[in-house]
C-alpha cells in the first residue's frame, strides 16, 4: 500500500514569506517541490509519513512523536506566526510498536511521560518545509513523524522494512516524505565550510538513486559522507528500506546548491517487479562489510606523505582485501585534467597496500610529465585507482575491445600499456596506435599483445 516516496530538502528560504527577495536563487527547488507535491497528490494517499533529521535524534533508536496533534512554527527563523499542524495516525503507531518489538533496532515512542524530550510536540523544519508545499497542493493527511537515529546504515534500512510491514498491515495508501539536504560544503563560504568532496558526494548519491543501486547507497564511503557534511542520507536509507525486495523507478526532479547546500527533489515509485532483498538476508554479499575503497586508501597515503614528509606504514591491521597482490595504476586529476599517473602492470611489491602506496606517491611526485603536486593542491585532486587483472596474451586484434580491455604491448625491451575505457579511445585501431606510440614500436613491427581488465575505484 506504499505508492510513492518523496525526497525533499528543507531550507526555510524556499517558503515565500521567509525567502522573499531570495526566492529567485532557489527557483529550481521551488518548482521541484511543487512538482513533487502534485505527484504525491496524484497518488491519492491516505497516510503521510515524514522522516526527518531535525527532530529528536536519540541514541536508543529512531524517535516517533505519538501525540494526536503536532504543531510547529518558524519562530527560530524570525516568523513565529507562520505555523504548521500535523495529525498522528494512532493505529499506525500501535502497529509499529508491535512490529518492531523484536527488531534489532527499536524506535523510541515519545509518549506523555517523555513530554520534555518531545519539546511540546513541536514539528521541526525538516517536516514543516515540505509540509508547507504538500498542503499548498491539497495534501493534508494524518501519518507519522519519525526522526532518524545514528545507527548503522543496514540497521536503519531494516527499520525501514519493519515500517513497510506496518504500513501494509494498516491497509491504507501511503506516501513517505524523506527529508534531507545533501552536502553543506559545496562552495567557498558554505555553512559548514568548503571541500570539493561535497560536490563529489552529491553527484555520487544522485547517480546511485537514479540507477536504483541500493546496495551502493548502503555502502557509500563513510569518510566521503562525513567530509560532505550532509544531513539527509539516513532519512533516505530508511525510506529505501520500505521498498526492500521491490524494483522502483526514480525521477530526479531538480537539484541545485546556490548557497553551498545541495537541494535534491526526487520521487521514487515502487514497481510490481521483485528486486533484490537486502534486509535480513543471509547471503555473504549482505553480511560482509563493504569492500574498502582503494581510492580513499590512496588519498590517505598522500595526506600522510605530505603531512609527515615520508611514506608511513598504514595504521592498524590491514583488511584482507589489501593483502592481495595486483598491478595498480593511481591517477590524479585536477579540475578534470590529468595531474599525475603512475602504475605497475604486474605486482612488484609484497601486497596491494604497498603497491597503492608506492604508486600514489610516485603519481604525485615522480610523473615526468608534470611538476610535483603541492600540498595545497590535495583538496582539489580527484584520486582514482585501477586494479589490473593478470595479463592475458592474445593472438588477434579481434580479441581486443577498448571499452572492456586494456592493452599491453611488448617488442624486445620496449613496452607500452593503455588502460581501458578512456575518453576519446573508441576503436581497437585508436587503442593500438596510442600504445605503440607510447612504446616506440612502429606500426609495421611485430609485437606481442596482451589484454587485461581493471577494477576502477574512485572516491
Amino acid at each position: 500500500m506504499l505508492s510513492i516516496i518523496g525526497i525533499a530538502p528543507h531550507p526555510p528560504i524556499i517558503i515565500p514569506d521567509i525567502g522573499r527577495g531570495e526566492l529567485s536563487k532557489v527557483s529550481k527547488t521551488i518548482d521541484g517541490m511543487q512538482q513533487l507535491s502534485q505527484k504525491i497528490k496524484d497518488k491519492s494517499p491516505e497516510l503521510l509519513i515524514f522522516i526527518t533529521p531535525h527532530g529528536n535524534v536519540l541514541r536508543e533508536g529512531p524517535a516517533l512523536l505519538t501525540e494526536k496533534y503536532l504543531t510547529g512554527n518558524f519562530g527560530r527563523f524570525g516568523f513565529p506566526d507562520l505555523k504548521m499542524e500535523f495529525e498522528t495516525d494512532q493505529k499506525l503507531i500501535d502497529i509499529l510498536r508491535e512490529e518492531t518489538s523484536s527488531e534489532p533496532i527499536q524506535p523510541v515512542f515519545l509518549d506523555n511521560e517523555n513530554h520534555a524530550i518531545k519539546n511540546d510536540n513541536a514539528l521541526d523544519h525538516g517536516v514543516m518545509v515540505p509540509l508547507y508545499y504538500l498542503k499548498k497542493a491539497g495534501v493534508n493527511l494524518p501519518g507519522l513523524h519519525i526522526t532518524f537515529s545514528f545507527d548503522a546504515n543496514r540497521d536503519l534500512y531494516s527499520f525501514g522494512t519493519a515500517l513497510r510491514k506496518s504500513i501494509d498491515k494498516r491497509g491504507l495508501n501511503t506516501a513517505i516524505l524523506a527529508s534531507g539536504d545533501l552536502s553543506h560544503r559545496l562552495i567557498p563560504g558554505a555553512p559548514a565550510g568548503y571541500t570539493p568532496r561535497g560536490v563529489k558526494y552529491d553527484q555520487l548519491l544522485i547517480e546511485l538513486l537514479r540507477e536504483g543501486k541500493v546496495e551502493e547507497v548502503l555502502n557509500i564511503d563513510p569518510h566521503l559522507v562525513e567530509d560532505a557534511g550532509e544531513c539527509g542520507l539516513r532519512s533516505f536509507i530508511i525510506a529505501l528500506g520500505t521498498i526492500d525486495g521491490q524494483e522502483f523507478s526514480t525521477d530526479i526532479i531538480s537539484y541545485e546548491g546556490p548557497f553551498g547546500v545541495g537541494y535534491l527533489v526526487a520521487s521514487i515509485e515502487p514497481l510490481n517487479n521483485k528486486g533484490d532483498t537486502l534486509a535480513n538476508d543471509d547471503s555473504e554479499k549482505v553480511k560482509s562489510l563493504p569492500e574498502p575503497n582503494p581510492a580513499y586508501f590512496a588519498r590517505q597515503v598522500l595526506e600522510s606523505y605530505y603531512r609527515y614528509g615520508h611514506i608511513q606504514e598504514p595504521p592498524g591491521e590491514l583488511s584482507s582485501h589489501y593483502l592481495d597482490k595486483a598491478g595498480v595504476f593511481v591517477s590524479l586529476k585536477k579540475q578534470g585534467r590529468l595531474r599525475g599517473c603512475i602504475g605497475t602492470f604486474e605486482p612488484v611489491r609484497k601486497n596491494l597496500a604497498a603497491e597503492i602506496t608506492a604508486n600514489a606517491v610516485s603519481a604525485a611526485t615522480r610523473d615526468p610529465r608534470f611538476s610535483p603536486v603541492r600540498a595545497d593542491e590535495l583538496p582539489e585532486l580527484d584520486v582514482s585507482v585501477d586494479l589490473l587483472s593478470p595479463l592475458e596474451k592474445v593472438s588477434s586484434e579481434s580479441e581486443l575491445n577498448p571499452k572492456i580491455y586494456g592493452v599491453f604491448i611488448r617488442s624486445g625491451h620496449r613496452t607500452g600499456l593503455l588502460l581501458p575505457d578512456l575518453e576519446g579511445v573508441d576503436t581497437v585501431e585508436e587503442q593500438l596506435g596510442i600504445v605503440r606510440q607510447k612504446a616506440g614500436i612502429r606500426p609495421a613491427e611485430t609485437a606481442e599483445l596482451f589484454r587485461f581488465k581493471v577494477s576502477r575505484y574512485r572516491e
